[in-house]
Formats: C-alpha cells, sequence, structure tokens
C-alpha cells in the first residue's frame, strides 16, 4: 500500500496534467489530439524513466507554452526539447546549479503569466457563464491552499454537477401527439375516420429525447402521470433518447402500474438498437422489469407496428359488426348515389373484382401499374418503401376506400406498396377502362376523378397534421 497509494496519486495527477495540457495546446493550434495515444506515451515513458532511476512526468503547460510561443510548432521540436534536457543534464549540470533560484522563480513567474486564460475573466460578466468562471476559480483556490490532486477533483465534481444541472432544465418531452391525429391515417366506407371518436382519444404518443436519469425523472413523471387517467394507450417513442438509468425505468414502471390499475398499457416503439454509452435499451427495459410478455407493458420495432398493434385491441375490444364482413357492391358506394342504371352497369363492366389473400400485396411501388382499387372487404396497408427494409406507413383502407390514386393519374406507377392486412376483395379499374367509360358515361367518369382528388387532398392534409404534431 506504500507504494501503490503513491503511484495511483500519481498516475491520476499526471494523466489529468498531461490532457490538460493538449486540450489549451488543441485551443492554441487548432489541432486535436488522441488522449490515449498521449497516455500510452506517457505511460511508456515513465517506466522508461523508473528502469534507469528517474522521477515520472507529464505533459507540461509552461514549457509547451514556452516552445509554441518560440516558434515550435512540429514533433521534432518536443524531440530536440527532450535532447536538450538530456544534454544540459549531463554536460552542464554542474554549470546550473550556480542559477540564483530567483532567476528560476521568475522565469516561472513570466511562464505562469503567459499561462493565464484571459479570456475565461470574462465569464464572470455573463450570467449563463458565471457559474463555469465559478468552477474556474475554485480549482485555482484549492490548488492554491490545498494540492493539485484536490483541485482536480474539485474541478471534476464541479463539473459534473453543472453538466447535471444542463440536463434537468432540458426538456425530455420532444413532442405529444393525440390518437386522433395518428389514426386519420385510416379510413372506412370512402371516408376518413373521424379523429374526435372516442376510440382515438383513448391513446396518446410521447417522443421522448435527451438523457432520462435521475434528474429528469421527476419531469418525466409529472408529464406522463396525467396521461394514466385519460389515455388507455401509452407510446412512448424512444429515438432521441441518448441514455436511461434505473431511476428513470422506476418511474417508467409506476407509470406502467398506474396504466394497469386503470386496463391501459405502456408501448414502447422506436427503441435504440445501442445507445452511445454501450447501453441495450430494449435489455435494460426487460431486465428492469418494465417490458414483460405477462404485463401491460409492450416493446415494438417502430410507431407503424405500435399504432398497428393498437388498432388490433380496439377492434378486438369493439362488437361484432357484420355488415363489414359483407363485400361491397358499387351501387352501396356513397359516391355514386344518383348515377342512372346504365352508368353503373357500365362501371360494373369496366372493372374487374379480385381477391388478395392476407399478407399479399395489393399493388407494389414501382411497377408500371395504372390501375385504381376500390376495397370491397378487408383492410389494406399502403406504405412508402425507404432505405434497406424500412417502410413508412402512409395509410389504411377498409371497406369502400379508394386506394391507388397517385399511380392512376401519374400514369408511371404507384409509389408505394399496398399489402392486405386480411383476405380482402378490391374493385381493380384500369386507366384504359377508365378511358372508354370516360366517352359512354362522362357523368360517372367525373365523379370518380372527384373522389381521386378528394383522396389524395386528404392524404396531403394528414401528412401536413403529422409533420406538424411530430414537429411540436
Amino acid at each position: 500500500m506504500q507504494v501503490l497509494v503513491p503511484a495511483l496519486t500519481l498516475a491520476v495527477l499526471l494523466s489529468i496534467d498531461t490532457l490538460k495540457t493538449c486540450v489549451v495546446m488543441d485551443a492554441m493550434t487548432s489541432s486535436s489530439h488522441d488522449s490515449n495515444r498521449e497516455l500510452v506515451g506517457q505511460g511508456l515513458g515513465n517506466i522508461t524513466s523508473a528502469l534507469i532511476g528517474g522521477i515520472p512526468g507529464a505533459g507540461t503547460m509552461g514549457a509547451s507554452v514556452v516552445n509554441l510561443s518560440s516558434g515550435g510548432t512540429t514533433r521534432r521540436s518536443g524531440l530536440l526539447a527532450g535532447v536538450f534536457a538530456l544534454l544540459a543534464f549531463l554536460l552542464l549540470s554542474p554549470l546550473i546549479a550556480w542559477v540564483p533560484v530567483a532567476a528560476l522563480a521568475a522565469i516561472l513567474i513570466v511562464i505562469g503569466l503567459r499561462m493565464i486564460d484571459r479570456h475565461s475573466l470574462q465569464f464572470f460578466y455573463t450570467p449563463a457563464t458565471r457559474l463555469d468562471f465559478m468552477v474556474i476559480l475554485a480549482v485555482i483556490l484549492v490548488a492554491l491552499f490545498g494540492n493539485l490532486i484536490a483541485a482536480s477533483g474539485v474541478g471534476v465534481a464541479l463539473a459534473i454537477l453543472l453538466f447535471i444541472r444542463e440536463q434537468t432544465k432540458s426538456s425530455v418531452i420532444r413532442s405529444r401527439i393525440e390518437g386522433g391525429q395518428l389514426f386519420a391515417k385510416n379510413s372506412r366506407f370512402g371516408k376518413e375516420l373521424d379523429p374526435s371518436d372516442a376510440e382515438h382519444q383513448s391513446m396518446v404518443v410521447f417522443e421522448l429525447q435527451g438523457s432520462l436519469f435521475f434528474g429528469t425523472a421527476n419531469q418525466l413523471q409529472k408529464a406522463l402521470e396525467p396521461e394514466t387517467s385519460s389515455h388507455k394507450y401509452v407510446i412512448l417513442s424512444m429515438r432521441r433518447v441518448q441514455s436511461l438509468d434505473v431511476t428513470a425505468t422506476h418511474v417508467l414502471e409506476q407509470i406502467k402500474d398506474r396504466l394497469e390499475e386503470n386496463n391501459g398499457y405502456l408501448v414502447f416503439c422506436d427503441i435504440p438498437k445501442g445507445l452511445p454509452s454501450g447501453l441495450k435499451m430494449k435489455r435494460f427495459l426487460k431486465d428492469t422489469g418494465v417490458v414483460r410478455r405477462t404485463n401491460k407493458a409492450f416493446a415494438f420495432h417502430d410507431l407503424n407496428e405500435a399504432l398497428e398493434w393498437v388498432e388490433a385491441q380496439q377492434v378486438q375490444a369493439a362488437p361484432e359488426n357484420p355488415v363489414e364482413e359483407v363485400p361491397l357492391n358499387l351501387s352501396d358506394l356513397p359516391l355514386l348515389a344518383g348515377q342512372s342504371p346504365q352508368a353503373l352497369a357500365a362501371l360494373l363492366a369496366a372493372v374487374e373484382p379480385r381477391s388478395i389473400k392476407a399478407g399479399k400485396k395489393v399493388f407494389k411501388a414501382g411497377v408500371a401499374d395504372a390501375d385504381l382499387f376500390i376495397v370491397r372487404r378487408g383492410l389494406v396497408k399502403i406504405s412508402l418503401p425507404l432505405h434497406k427494409k424500412d417502410n413508412y406507413h402512409l395509410s389504411t383502407a377498409g371497406r369502400g376506400s379508394l386506394i391507388g390514386a397517385m399511380g392512376f393519374m401519374d400514369l408511371e406507377g404507384h409509389t408505394g406498396n399496398a399489402v392486405a392486412l386480411t383476405d380482402t376483395e378490391v374493385y381493380a379499374l384500369s386507366r384504359d377502362s377508365f378511358n372508354q367509360l370516360a366517352v359512354q358515361h362522362s357523368t360517372i367518369a367525373l365523379v370518380i376523378l372527384q373522389e381521386v382528388a378528394r383522396n389524395l387532398s386528404n392524404r396531403l392534409h394528414v401528412t401536413i397534421a403529422e409533420l406538424q404534431a411530430l414537429r411540436g
């Protein structure tokens, strides 16, 4: 212990001294150092010094500043400084012994004055940086009246407190979106769902950000606690979360328990695979007991999967509606109300009934297909393919909805994929059949075009509303 404690103390002190010198040199030379390389080099140098009876050392601010101010800007200047010091020790030590201590003190005073960062004194006059100035002042005072090791410890401790203070002042809630704004993507019987429906208002989505730790746990609880009594589904998007600790998971567990008491669910999505700290968040949530298969907290890959799960839960909870299972007839479409029997018969002759099994595609992105589809029965999910295998959920269409409007209008193929979520039946209207129908029955063709335009307009409104909600 008599050797180990001083060795560790010197190792910490010299490492801090070297890294501090490197940071100052970076600022003065507009460069960037490799901390690991610097410390490895220092360690090898100190081991070699000890083997030949020398004493440990570190990168020193004074010599570095003098070297730089004298014009030394390359690695050779540092190497030559060491060579000259060795030569002075071997050849000039009897002469150097006669140098007065007062002269050496004067040199140190000059070097000390050159080392003062006068710019940091301006921190005192600005309220935003006054606490940083206090940290600098505290380190100086402890170094003068105590020792360098204590000063380094005080500096690190105060810096940690300032960091925690800044984190607690930042908001962990980036956005809050009501379920109605997101479920507006779904349509049934040719019209958009009413976002004010009670089943849609039972869900809320929070996009979290920053660090979820003991400093922001209270803020997180205050934001989520009121939702446990007014919403059945609370979805937390974790995509922008940088860190997570046990205190924050304890708050999330409390929120989950409150929701469970009210027969509600806590749903996680967009969980990062790995945080900058190396923490595996999904595994951490499972290990801490927040997410388990046996309780009412679930985790999904992205927000779209979470929304689909919530919708499936709502459909299961809703009373059976046998009307939804009956295939739609064209004459039942509200947009065709008032059309003559001859026009309806011509439209029925122009469309092609198709049956699609669950999981199969109604149409595919990029394929030269300009057909317009009317959903007779079932559910169809329309998504936009992104990079790799990711997809963005555009809408979910149900009985009576028109889909494929974009490809039908621009004749360059569909921009998205349409996948049948259940066994589905559709009417397919090709562009050629539509053109022939327009020649014979212009009125019904105009009604179809108006519905296509309304469909595209609704999609644009939903997209704008979603962007506004996500941007806060």
